[in-house]
């Protein structure tokens, strides 16, 4: 089995564009492409280039999309989040008119929609689990009638799960899918993505409702309980330094698992390529095979549109 043109008969991992989501962030404020600086080649769009964007992406084979948006306003409840004119419901009526067949997924937090940055209500510093749960479900279902097949809380609210299963249902969206952020690291890797998104905090930081990136066992919980209330699809977030983490939900679950090859695991392929000490296509095409190897059905990834070309 050393012969090259033998190898690939047996080769346990198959990466295929269909494993692939690719994110796109949705700028209310622009009128052209914007590149992100901490993540070279990849860019905001406006909403009136949206359906282009997605457009060159499906020639490439991808057929799953997660969207943000950076809106134009912002407040202390996120109401621009679950505006039925708010810019990710732009987007989606604009990718759905033209691309019926792009599976259309929805990120469903408050912090890029926020006055103060973070996931959820806050009073006097604190942030309020229970008082965020509605706000959720209103946003599911704005995000719904505006034309999305999949909707990807993130927050890691308590309960987030129930209350947006519980919305969908009450509103008739019964088939609408979730896909829960149920394994979401307080990581020092989504840096980038906060540029990307216009999501930083204005205090303190987010290891009160995200994941101890210490813990194991805890994530098999936070899987299991979103399961119980409903999820259809779980996520482990990041995934490189988490593939031990991606690989016990598997095997104790055997449901289906997405994994978030988030912005600083893209920065530092881009920076390290930069500076001619590896080779990009090479490296990303590994990384992804990893996560697809240790379990994972699903990948979120920035690299979708160049390892397409590759595939």
């Amino acid at each position: 089995m050393r012969r090259a043109k033998l190898r690939p008969l047996l080769r346990e991992t198959i990466l295929s564009k269909d494993d692939l989501i690719m994110p796109v962030f949705v700028d209310e404020n622009i009128s052209s492409r914007q590149e992100i600086a901490s993540m070279p080649g990849y860019f905001r769009i406006p909403i009136n280039q949206v359906s282009d964007e997605i457009g060159r992406a499906m020639e490439l084979g991808i057929k799953a999309f997660i969207f943000f948006g950076i809106p134009s306003y912002k407040d202390e409840i996120g109401t621009s989040a679950f505006d039925d004119d708010g810019v990710i419901q732009k987007a989606l009526r604009n990718v759905k008119r033209d691309y019926e067949d792009a599976v259309l997924i929805t990120d469903v937090c408050l912090c890029e929609y926020t006055s103060h940055g973070h996931c959820g209500v806050v009073k006097d510093g604190e942030i309020l689990n229970d008082a965020t749960l509605p706000i959720l479900g209103k946003i599911a279902v704005s995000h719904a009638k505006a034309g999305a097949d999949i909707i990807a809380p993130s927050g890691m609210m308590d309960g987030m799960v129930k209350a947006i299963r519980s919305a969908l249902d009450e509103n008739g969206f019964e088939n609408t899918a979730i896909m829960s952020y149920s394994a979401k690291y307080a990581s020092a890797f989504y840096g980038p993505f906060r540029e990307a998104a216009d999501s930083g905090f204005r205090f303190g930081d987010r290891k009160g409702y995200q994941m101890d990136i210490h813990n194991g066992d805890e994530a098999l919980r936070e899987v299991e309980l979103d399961l119980k209330e409903g999820a259809d699809i779980v996520m482990v977030k990041p995934a490189l330094s988490y593939l031990d983490i991606i690989r016990r939900v598997k095997e104790r679950f055997g449901v289906p698992v997405a994994a978030y090859n988030v912005s600083g695991e893209y920065s530092m392929v881009k920076a390290a390529s930069k500076m001619g000490w590896l080779d990009e296509m090479d490296i990303a095409y590994e990384i992804l095979v990893s996560i697809k190897r240790a379990g994972a059905d699903l990948i979120i990834t920035y690299h979708a549109k160049d390892i397409a070309e590759v595939l």
